[in-house]
């Protein structure tokens, strides 16, 4: 089986784990986040091109990291979530942990849409996001002044970067 195959199976079953785990406790393991970049690094080092291959890992994790940390930032997004979204990007590489980020982005606005309409609290979330937006944009605005406001609910985040991994690729191999 191609190196390919072996990360595209591995990041299937990391991603499954940490949905699942993110159901049943909100959280991802840190553990179950070291053990699987230390799998993508050597699965990467195992490759035809190793360096090639280590450097579209270390570039997509870069990128995973840096397109969810700015929604940590705002409180709007766990640490966890972040670090799953970097080690997927060591799976993936550059380019399709952006398209993995963008479905994710997807499946977690309709996952936190149903959440907040089955919670009643949909004017709160659409104040929490217009006052997020009104912190991005208002110059001078202190992010102690941009976090104060009540949360209209969490959602496993995990879970939505799961369903953006898997129709990617499902996507590659369909």
């Amino acid at each position: 089986m191609p190196i390919d195959s072996w990360l595209h199976a591995a990041l299937l079953l990391l991603v499954s784990i940490a949905a699942i785990n993110d159901l049943a406790t909100r959280r991802i393991p840190n553990r179950l986040l070291l053990a699987a970049l230390a799998c993508a690094l050597v699965l990467r080092l195992l490759s035809a091109a190793p360096l090639a291959a280590l450097l579209a890992a270390l570039g997509g994790l870069a990128l995973g990291l840096a397109l969810f940390l700015p929604f940590y930032l705002l409180r709007g997004m766990a640490a966890g979530d972040v670090k799953l979204l970097a080690v997927v990007g060591a799976f993936a590489g550059p380019q399709e942990v952006l398209s993995i980020a963008v479905l994710t982005w997807c499946a977690g606005g309709v996952m936190a849409l149903l959440a907040v309409l089955a919670r009643g609290r949909l004017k709160l979330a659409l104040g929490n996001v217009m006052h997020m937006a009104h912190a991005v944009l208002a110059p001078g605005m202190t992010a102690a002044a941009a976090q104060q406001r009540t949360s209209s609910g969490t959602i496993p985040y995990g879970v939505a970067i799961a369903i953006g991994t898997i129709i990617v690729l499902v996507r590659h191999h369909g």
